[in-house]
């Protein structure tokens, strides 16, 4: 069965054209805390310059105190332990962009799953796939692809754990992002638990957004053993069925059938009788 987790619950895959990957699992450990991504561990030196607003930008913009790009180059370190579920350079208004998957104990005993995403950045310092450590350098500061914005790091903290680069596919509202310094803030100390636990990934979506999907297209058996229909020849008119009749026979298929006039005419003079 394909699925996807959703706050800490498997549910099953929508039906559609997108499709998400055979659900697959690894381990990481368990957070024990969560930290802001720059100026560790309490973003000393930094500021939030852009904050988190439903249906308009869905994260946190954080800048350097000193201004303009005098941040451009800063690490970026992962908020807790988890494992790195997207690092690619991503280009379009995103540049590099790095993924990472938390999992922690909720108040009620629950262990729930988040998704951090640190975009803009100068450079990515880990790989799809690796085991990160809170306060671990993931990436510096950079100003998007092509130098687009002036330096800054672009921070999310997803609950679903589908969007992926896929933003405009799911709500852009609380359902499915938390405020990033509102949940950081609640979970700076979490109680330590030395262990390792299943954490789901292959989640985001794999399909290109513009690709047109059919329901598949069942071919005739071309190989069948049975035997072929008689062809069956349409209706003539009479005096069309002479004139076939007449050119097809063999008689008529000499080589004084295929010769030109001008070939006719010759023999003509050359034989005026």
């Amino acid at each position: 069965m394909l699925g996807f987790f959703f706050g800490g619950a498997l549910l099953a895959a929508g039906t559609g054209p997108a499709k998400v990957s055979a659900q697959a699992f690894t381990t990481t450990r368990l957070a024990d805390g969560f930290d802001y991504p720059v100026g560790k561990p309490d973003g000393d030196g930094y500021y939030i310059f852009r904050g988190f607003s439903p249906n308009g930008h869905l994260g946190e913009d954080w800048n350097g105190s000193g201004g303009g790009d005098t941040d451009e180059g800063d690490p970026v370190y992962s908020i807790a332990h988890g494992v790195v579920v997207f690092s690619e350079d991503y280009k379009r208004g995103w540049g590099n962009v790095v993924i990472i998957r938390h999992a922690y104990r909720e108040n009620n005993g629950q262990i729930a799953f988040i998704d951090s995403l640190y975009g803009h950045l100068k450079v990515r310092s880990v790989q799809l796939g690796q085991q990160v450590t809170r306060g671990q350098v993931v990436g510096t500061i950079g100003c998007g692809p092509y130098r687009m914005y002036a330096a800054h790091l672009h921070f999310e903290i997803r609950k679903d754990l589908r969007v992926g680069m896929r933003r405009e596919l799911y709500p852009r509202s609380y359902q499915t992002y938390h405020v990033p310094k509102q949940f950081t803030d609640a979970r700076r100390s979490l109680r330590f638990e030395d262990r390792l636990v299943r954490v789901p990934i292959n989640t985001f979506l794999k399909t290109n957004p513009n690709r047109i999907e059919t329901d598949e297209v069942e071919l005739p058996e071309l190989t069948s053993t049975e035997a072929a229909p008689q062809t069956v020849r349409p209706e003539v008119p009479p005096a069309v069925e002479m004139v076939i009749e007449e050119e097809t026979q063999t008689e008529a298929a000499t080589p004084e059938k295929s010769k030109s006039f001008l070939e006719l005419l010759r023999e003509k003079l050359a034989n005026p009788q």
